[in-house]
């Protein structure tokens, strides 16, 4: 698209169109769940969700337009400024957006794009790792199942074992499952999920290493 073209879109058409985001924040630290667990990342988190998770720690990114616009460019040179080469797009929910401009700029800056996700939207982007979190607040939308690398399913109660299940049957085999403890009742239930995990191994067990170690 050339300069010109650029200067005549507004702000939504930019942001419609993946070209600028809205950034809730943006930083370096160490990825504390799931599969790349322990690995250096940048994280990028979009403002924005329609998902409404009761238990959110993160409520504040709800909203998008609490949040600055940045340009892809922006977004990218920012990473730029970290050693790591893993980059992580989270939220909020990520897929309210088309990502396709972004992890295209972040793959020919040499970056592995990763993306954590409800999958509540049509998928978009190209990503190295999925780690696709379906939430009974709404529902995944089908394009994610081909997708995800990753199962992550948050246990809140003991209903949502066969929630996890549910969503276990619709992703490739090569998937990998893993349940994770909500943290506000981990003590409760990790020993159920122990106890769940060792029932049915297929599944392994994901923890929030990073509130364990108090990394940011």
């Amino acid at each position: 698209m050339h300069t010109l073209d650029l200067v005549a879109l507004t702000t939504q058409e930019l942001v419609a169109s993946g070209l600028q985001l809205p950034i809730m924040d943006a930083f370096y630290t160490i990825q504390g769940e799931g599969r790349f667990t322990g690995y250096p990342a940048y994280f990028i988190r979009l403002g924005g969700c329609d998902v409404g998770c009761v238990w959110c720690d993160v409520k504040e990114s709800w909203e998008a337009a609490k949040w600055p616009v940045l340009s892809i460019e922006e977004i990218v040179k920012d990473a730029l400024a970290f050693p790591g080469r893993l980059v992580v797009i989270t939220g909020g929910e990520p897929l309210m957006y088309n990502l396709d401009p972004l992890t295209k700029l972040l793959k020919e800056k040499g970056f592995t794009t990763n993306i954590e996700t409800s999958g509540a939207h049509p998928f978009s982007g190209n990503f190295d790792w999925v780690c696709f979190s379906p939430k009974k607040f709404k529902k995944p939308h089908p394009s994610i199942y081909a997708q995800a690398d990753e199962l992550k399913v948050v246990i809140y109660n003991k209903s949502d074992f066969s929630f996890a299940e549910e969503h276990s049957n619709l992703v490739n085999s090569d998937c990998e499952l893993r349940l994770q403890p909500e943290w506000s009742k981990a003590s409760k239930l990790t020993p159920e999920i122990i106890d769940y995990v060792k029932n049915h191994p297929t599944w392994k067990i994901s923890l929030q290493t990073h509130k364990f170690m108090d990394i940011p």
